[in-house]
């Protein structure tokens, strides 16, 4: 396509949409004009599950609409999905892997910064997790509400000595399998695919209680990612591909905070957003 050719902001040519639109929505567009250009530097499609890790936002059920929206015309194909994410409830984060395991047969996953507790379940769920100097995953052991305000690891509910409530340990007992489970399940049809069982579920153990990592909010850089057997691509700083994605999710920050916009859903041609209550 030549300069005369291509829509303003790189060529000649104005925008289709009335100016007064245009201005109006100008961060999206020129986010999306770089998400085409990542993709043709790629052969990949991306798609954005970005949520403002500074703010109370994370996984929820009102988010698989959304992302399946920016996925219905990836026809099952090659997918790179950048994730920005603190995690939230273990029922939501099925619901996404389901939809990003139906919706492509070649799923990477793609963390500048942030993606952690459930957001690393769903990392689990690509055939590779690409990562900077500043990526970071976490452990996936579940927390438990005892009362207002008080949230314990399950781990420390279930080992506990002292008499509890039955129910808040059961509950706990049982929010342990269920994200052992699907982090078992998601490697071992994925990265781990064809590994042994106890390799799998050594992985899934360290990730999943505090034996190894001893706070949820522990910082599992690309080396520890690597040596608890995950299939994790360093991209170092100056690499063209990833200076690309760091830019994108700068501006993913900046523009989702001077619009106090908590998630955006988006791709090269669609874009949703959730703004703060």
């Amino acid at each position: 396509m030549s300069t005369e050719e291509q829509p303003f902001p790189r060529g000649k040519a104005l925008p289709k949409q009335s100016p007064l639109f245009w201005v109006g929505e100008k961060d999206r567009y020129l986010r999306q004009l770089l998400i085409s250009d990542i993709e043709e530097m790629t052969g990949r499609r991306l798609a954005i599950y970005y949520t403002d890790c500074d703010g109370p936002a994370q996984i929820d059920q009102g988010d698989d609409k959304y992302l399946l929206e920016v996925l219905r015309d990836c026809h099952n194909g090659q997918v790179d999905l950048l994730l920005e994410t603190n995690g939230g409830f273990t029922d939501a984060t099925e619901k996404v892997v389901s939809i990003l395991r139906s919706q492509t047969s070649d799923l990477r996953v793609i963390v500048p910064k942030r993606a952690k507790s459930n957001g690393t379940l769903i990392a689990l769920a690509a055939k590779e997790i690409v990562m900077g100097a500043c990526s970071e995953l976490g452990p996936i052991d579940p927390n438990i509400v005892v009362g207002p305000g008080q949230v314990v690891p399950a781990q420390f509910i279930v080992q506990s000595k002292q008499p509890l409530d039955p129910i808040i340990t059961q509950a706990a007992d049982y929010s342990i399998r269920q994200t052992q489970k699907l982090a078992t399940d998601l490697l071992k049809t994925g990265m781990m695919s064809g590994r042994l069982d106890g390799e799998i579920a050594d992985t899934v153990n360290k990730l999943s209680t505090r034996d190894v990592f001893h706070s949820h909010g522990s910082v599992i850089d690309h080396r520890e990612a690597r040596a608890l057997g995950l299939n994790a691509c360093y991209l170092a700083p100056g690499d063209r591909t990833w200076e690309c994605l760091w830019l994108l999710r700068c501006m993913y920050e900046h523009d989702a905070r001077r619009s106090k916009v908590t998630k955006i859903f988006e791709s090269c041609k669609l874009s949703s957003s959730i703004r703060q209550a």
